[in-house]
């Protein structure tokens, strides 16, 4: 089995991510901030709720900033941990990791925020994933953009998944949003 490491900033609902992996399997987990130990992780998941520039000003200070997009095996950014890996946030006027094109939007009127409950990810045409329902929970998106793995429609389309290379995220928490969140999960430990 793979080791996985969660990254810890204090900004992350680490404890049902924990449950989640071990639901898909995963024993070896470790949450931490040290670069050494992300560094030696087989996979890595880069979880997130809360504020963007909050969440950026504390990966600043361990200087995960500068390691995360250095990382060259596997990474899920999870929620605002896939907003913070694009380019720029409205949410606090802060600048991303840069990993992905797409800006970070808020929602606006007349939509309820946040952007919550289930919703219907469709995937592009080249992905293997049929559309399922996820758990969102979420004021800001990520735009459509040329990393667009999936889409979710709220008031008009958003990034539901974004990937490039290593690295992968998805606005919704799919610790929490049943089998298609545990098997979203598994593919990406697999």
């Amino acid at each position: 089995m793979s080791r996985v490491a969660i990254i810890d900033y204090g900004a992350g609902n680490l404890t049902s991510l924990r449950y989640a992996l071990h639901r898909c399997g995963i024993s070896d987990v470790v949450v931490t901030s040290k670069e050494k130990l992300i560094r030696s992780a087989d996979r890595i998941i880069f979880p997130g709720v809360g504020h963007a520039r909050y969440a950026m000003d504390r990966l600043t200070e361990t200087g995960l900033h500068k390691v995360i997009p250095e990382l060259d095996q596997p990474v899920l950014g999870i929620c605002l941990g896939m907003q913070l890996m694009c380019r720029y946030s409205e949410e606090g006027q802060v600048e991303g990791l840069g990993i992905f094109s797409a800006e970070v939007k808020r929602f606006g009127q007349p939509l309820k925020v946040p952007h919550m409950g289930w919703n219907l990810v469709k995937y592009t045409e080249n992905q293997t994933y049929i559309p399922e329902y996820y758990y969102f929970v979420h004021g800001y998106y990520a735009e459509v953009c040329r990393e667009t793995v999936a889409t979710c429609d709220y008031g008009h389309l958003f990034s539901a998944v974004l990937g490039r290379d290593n690295f992968l995220g998805c606005q919704f928490h799919p610790e929490k949003s049943g089998p298609a969140g545990e098997f979203f999960l598994k593919r990406f430990l697999s």
